[in-house]
């Protein structure tokens, strides 16, 4: 274990320069830059609470807080994970010829959606503050839902990348697959209204979703519920360990495949 940490910091520098490489490369070509990272959640906001909330009725005030706090943990979620299941492939010429432990190149395009999402945050407190949605003790439950969402994120992530190198079709059925978890993440619509269906039970299930409601519950002012936290710690811890031991397992192999 010594070794590992030993490893990672050696190569510290390096990981750093790859996440401001990929936010570089991701506003490359933009106009707006950094900027669009805050005008497009906003906007995205915008629409859904207009379509969502003229659909099903939802005219609260705080509605279109409730549609951002899903929007932006999924957004990070489902970039970052399209990232790490290509990263290898894309850094295919760097890895031929250099070695750097490959886990980086993975690590590094989830961490610059990351620091992109964290920016990005500053577009729900303006609009929490605007709506009325004001901060409370509860609110540092938040630091737990960020926590959670990287570390399900970076389990994940090293998981698809592994399969990634090896069934390059993973990338356009995650994509698909990303579709029905945003469905089963309650991002534009009240979980209450799938009491009645019977089909509850499929958000409970979900460990993005629970993360989502943790972290709802510190924006909202309210105790998160301890099922959804004790679920998704688990499924987020465990999918890490899993990602790290198929990662490390199958490295030397990935030369063969790019």
């Amino acid at each position: 274990m010594i070794k590992y940490v030993k490893n990672f910091i050696q190569y510290q520098f390096l990981l750093n320069e790859l996440v401001k490489k990929g936010i570089k490369l991701k506003y490359r070509r933009s106009y707006l830059g950094i900027i669009w990272s805050l005008l497009e959640p906003l906007l995205t906001m915008i629409v859904l609470s207009i379509v969502f909330g003229t659909l099903f009725g939802n005219h609260t005030r705080e509605f279109p807080v409730y549609i951002l706090t899903g929007r932006l943990l999924y957004s990070f979620f489902s970039a970052s994970t399209k990232e790490a299941v290509r990263s290898i492939r894309k850094n295919a010429a760097m890895i031929k010829k250099v070695y750097v432990p490959k886990y980086l190149y993975t690590l590094s395009s989830i961490l610059f959606n990351y620091v992109i999402f964290l920016i990005s945050l500053v577009v729900l407190v303006g609009v929490a503050l605007v709506l009325g949605v004001y901060p409370t003790l509860y609110l540092l439950q938040a630091v737990v839902a960020l926590l959670l969402i990287l570390v399900l994120s970076c389990g994940c992530g090293m998981i698809l990348a592994t399969i990634g190198v090896f069934f390059r079709d993973m990338e356009y059925l995650w994509s698909v697959a990303l579709m029905l978890i945003m469905y089963t993440c309650a991002i534009f619509y009240y979980p209450e209204r799938l009491l009645k269906s019977g089909w509850y039970w499929i958000l409970q299930y979900n460990p993005l979703y629970c993360i989502i409601d943790i972290f709802r519950s510190a924006v909202f002012g309210e105790m998160m519920n301890l099922q959804n936290f004790i679920y998704a710690a688990v499924f987020s811890f465990l999918s890490l360990l899993i990602g790290i031991v198929c990662f490390k397992k199958k490295q030397d192999e990935f030369i063969l495949h790019i």
